[in-house]
């Protein structure tokens, strides 16, 4: 690899280590109150639900709907009703690699 690529992966990890020593420096040992801590807890899915979103519509520079979406739509209904992760996962992957070999 260049050394171009080695800085940059050098400085992302230096940023990524920075952002998340911020919040225990931050609070500095003490507990959060409980309103803080609930709005804490809610930011972890929240980014998940965006990031699967992000991931399943958009396509380059424009948002589309294909065999991926409907993999992770599919899996998503099947999570809902309690299936297990990994079988959430397999079922994303046979819808998604079915249509894509239908189309």
């Amino acid at each position: 690899m260049s050394t171009e690529l080695w800085l940059i992966t050098a400085g992302a990890t230096a940023v990524t280590v920075a952002i998340k020593a911020a919040g225990p420096i931050a609070v500095g040992g003490r507990d959060l109150p409980p309103w803080a801590a609930s709005i804490i807890e809610l930011m972890a899915p929240a980014l998940l639900a965006a990031l699967i979103v992000t991931a399943a519509l958009a396509d380059g520079d424009r948002i589309t709907v294909g065999p991926d979406t409907a993999g992770v739509a599919i899996a998503g209904i099947a999570l809902a009703r309690g299936v297990s992760i990994v079988t959430g996962i397999a079922i994303a992957v046979v819808v998604t690699a079915g249509l894509r070999a239908l189309t």
